[in-house]
């Protein structure tokens, strides 16, 4: 159990660093919470468009598909603000 969620902690913070790479942001702490819940939203928005990555790695897919949903969740943050 413990295993597991440090993976997904290590995966949040690993696509919270690309998104912002991408579209900007900083902090290791941030990197965390957008990785976090860009998983939940990239998994969500494309799961829901039908979309696949075609990635066999099964990390690499969760890291892909969260720092999707990272930058997602970036620039929807930053339309409310």
């Amino acid at each position: 159990m413990s295993q597991e969620l440090i993976i997904f902690l290590v995966i949040g913070v690993i696509a919270g660093w690309l998104a912002s790479f991408l579209v900007g942001g900083g902090g290791l702490i941030r990197h965390l919470i957008t990785g976090v819940l860009g998983a939940f939203v990239g998994g969500f928005v494309l799961s829901a468009a039908g979309i696949t990555q075609g990635i066999a790695n099964p990390i690499l897919l969760q890291i892909v598909t969260a720092a999707i949903g990272a930058v997602i969740v970036i620039l929807v943050a930053r339309l409310i603000a």
